[in-house]
């Protein structure tokens, strides 16, 4: 179900996308425009204009704004400045000459001082308003690639879902294979002191493993001696063994007062087999 909501959540937002895709590149195509325009006509064109190699980007666009921000302040001071000579020479040479008195100056004064108190508020307002069109833009900037990054993490959302519904399932199956095991069924808080017992029980036979691994080659070393002491005890005992069975072949077939002498002498070799054997089992 969740995947199925995150489908159809992508699929809005790859619409409303296609359909209104923003970037810097759409945003500089007037511009763009107009720049090959008049550089079709043989007027100057933008250097920074001329300079994309990859097309427009923010900082491109920004140049080009100083760049016809500086033109536009040149030209204005100039269109002042002829302005002013032509009315200077009709003023002069017209027929009657026009006379400004010193009222006119005042009064002209006095107008152009409220025209540049009105300008510097305009100016002050567009300013402002183009502040908060930079902080809205920049606002909006953010949150397009807040959104771009949700929607990439929206795509990878039904792969995931899929994969954990695929563990929730195993772990099911798991469950009831092991399901005669009642610790595998213990609630949360059991199961972490469970867990805490065994970690404590390994921790403990870690410790005494690592004295064993201590104590091994001092064992080995008395092994190897005790091994060393018992070569002659057994190469006797095999020879006890030898002589014994000797005995026993020359008592059956001994006649008389020799049989009873290898009678003898075979009790005193059991006997000492029997001895060397409590030994060699005692040291073993």
């Amino acid at each position: 179900m969740v995947a199925a909501d995150a489908v159809e959540v992508l699929e809005t937002l790859r619409r409303l996308q296609s359909r209104e895709e923003i970037s810097i590149i759409k945003l500089s195509e007037p511009i763009g425009s107009l720049t090959s325009t008049a550089a079709h006509e043989g007027q100057r064109a933008s250097d920074a204009s001329n300079g994309w190699p990859e097309g427009p980007t923010a900082a491109s666009l920004e140049a080009d704004l100083a760049h016809y921000a500086e033109l536009f302040a040149k030209l204005r001071f100039s269109y002042v400045e002829q302005v002013t000579k032509e009315k200077f020479i009709r003023a002069i040479v017209g027929d009657p000459p026009v006379i400004v008195t010193a009222q006119d100056n005042v009064d002209l004064e006095r107008a152009n001082g409220e025209a540049k108190a009105q300008l510097k508020s305009l100016k002050l307002d567009v300013a402002a308003m183009v502040a908060e069109l930079e902080s809205t833009g920049r606002a909006l900037s953010r949150r397009y690639e807040r959104v771009r990054t949700e929607t990439a993490q929206l795509e990878e959302l039904p792969g995931k879902a899929d994969e954990l519904q695929t563990r929730v399932e195993e772990l099911r199956a798991a469950q009831a294979l092991a399901g005669s095991d009642p610790s595998l069924r213990l609630p949360l808080a059991k199961t972490v002191d469970l867990a805490a017992r065994r970690r404590a029980e390994q921790q403990a036979l870690a410790r005494e493993l690592e004295s064993l691994q201590a104590k091994a080659p001092r064992k080995q070393k008395e092994a190897e001696r005790l091994r060393a002491e018992l070569q002659p005890l057994e190469t006797k005992r095999q020879t006890s063994a030898a002589a014994a069975a000797e005995a026993r072949r020359r008592k059956e077939a001994a006649i008389g007062g020799v049989a009873d002498h290898l009678e003898q002498r075979a009790r005193w070799w059991r006997a000492s087999e029997g001895v060397l054997k409590q030994v060699l089992d005692m040291n073993g």
